[in-house]
């Protein structure tokens, strides 16, 4: 049977092609049903089905109304990528501020020790936020993160945000002999796995930032241990912050401006030095007859037969005795860091600070590693309470040592997501912040 259906079709001109099937007659009009059609080639107005199919007023609410598929592409997910109860207690906090609920997701160990990640829920379109703090297996939390946020870039994530407030690594950041520059290693690793911006907090050198090529926004605790300082600590005038050595000097200096008070510098505390390998400083080449070069004589045991330049040698440096620049007799020494993992520094410096006539101590610092037996030192030693914000796990540690107390930084973090996914200026969380901080 042959039919003519220029309307159906959408050409201008009738066409006439072969279809199986009949007329069935629904509210006054004939309507073919066929289950299938052949021989024609569909012109393109043929993608959009025209209105005479459908009923007499209006088309179908699919045609006239806004695709709904993508609604959520507008919105944004908090998920934790780590199933420690600190990091998942650390994203319930930011969630129950930002007023949404924890992404789904499973994160966890294989017995052959293999990490898997498993997003339960759509995350197409959407600015997705990881939340990963650092326990003291390092490897395996970087390995979470990698993984989690490949995960999410093959799920057809917007973008992707690492909330990470201590990054690792940070200490390997600078070139020591043969060694690596990990940081910089690390960075490439989250760019290539996925990662579009990075939240993170007090990096232990500012220089960090560049070694990425997507957005860092370096936070700052300070206002936090400030805050903590004026309310927690009683006769707070009375105090001097204090720089257990030369390189944190301009953090101490920073605080003490904030809070008008005095300042005190330690000095002579054995510092993070080369140590002493075989490497070949020590070891200059042996001098033969047809081996010297004529222009050039190395000092070594032997004299070269041809008379050069001598090259100076390097004075090797020798520590001064530990002193204290400045005035802590009968006050408060509070002294600030950024970092306290191993303690012995601190330890010595306190003790130092008691000799010399302070009369109570109090260690602050944004991220409180605190490794090894860290918080039995703590315990033993004349430090009277160290201050550390909840960007690395330490519960632990907590239980160790009764002087150990923690700052939340759970509401500058849910402020810094709140704006990132709005599109709004991050410059209200960094007034009033030094580059020194």
């Amino acid at each position: 049977m042959a039919v003519t259906s220029p309307q159906v079709l959408g050409s201008r001109r009738p066409s006439i092609f072969p279809v199986i099937g009949k007329f069935v007659l629904h509210s006054d009009r004939l309507v073919l049903e066929s289950p299938c059609i052949s021989g024609v080639i569909m012109p393109r107005r043929m993608l959009i089905p025209h209105k005479s199919v459908f009923s007499y007023s209006r088309p179908p609410k699919w045609l006239n109304g806004p695709c709904t598929m993508n609604s959520a592409g507008s919105g944004y997910r908090v998920f934790s990528a780590n199933s420690s109860p600190a990091c998942v207690e650390l994203a319930k906090r930011i969630t129950e501020r930002l007023g949404i609920e924890l992404g789904k997701a499973v994160v966890y160990q294989e017995t052959n020790g293999e990490t898997r990640v498993e997003i339960q829920e759509s995350v197409r379109g959407q600015d997705i936020f990881i939340i990963q703090t650092i326990p003291r297996d390092v490897n395996t939390a970087v390995m979470e993160l990698l993984i989690m946020t490949y995960a999410l870039k093959t799920s057809c994530a917007k973008n992707i945000i690492g909330v990470i407030p201590y990054f690792p690594y940070s200490k390997q950041c600078k070139m020591r002999k043969r060694g690596s520059i990990v940081c910089k290693l690390l960075a490439s690793m989250l760019s290539n796995a996925g990662l579009t911006h990075i939240i993170t907090m007090d990096l232990h050198q500012k220089e960090i930032q560049g070694f990425f090529n997507f957005p860092v926004d370096n936070l700052r605790a300070s206002p936090f241990l400030l805050q903590y300082i004026q309310e927690e600590i009683q006769d707070y005038r009375n105090a001097v912050i204090v720089a257990k050595s030369p390189d944190a000097a301009k953090r101490a200096q920073s605080y003490a401006e904030r809070l008008r008070l005095g300042l005190a510098v330690i000095h002579g505390e054995p510092q993070c030095s080369e140590h002493d390998m075989a490497d070949g400083r020590h070891s200059p080449p042996t001098v033969k007859n047809t081996t010297v070069h004529p222009g050039l004589g190395i000092p070594c045991k032997r004299q070269p037969l041809y008379p050069g330049i001598e090259l100076p040698m390097m004075i090797a440096k020798e520590k001064p005795p530990i002193s204290v620049v400045g005035d802590v007799g009968g006050r408060i020494a509070i002294i600030v860091d950024d970092i306290i993992d191993e303690v012995e520094s601190f330890v010595a410096a306190a003790e130092i600070l008691k000799e010399r006539g302070a009369y109570k101590i109090f260690v602050m610092a944004t991220h409180g590693i605190l490794s090894a037996d860290a918080p039995n030192l703590i315990e033993d030693s004349s430090i009277d309470e160290v201050v550390v914000t909840n960007t690395v796990p330490h519960e632990v540690q907590k239980l160790q040592c009764s002087k150990i107390k923690t700052v939340d930084i759970s509401l500058i973090l849910s402020e810094a997501i709140r704006r990132i996914h709005n599109g709004e200026s991050m410059s209200y969380l960094f007034r009033n912040i030094a580059m020194d901080d």
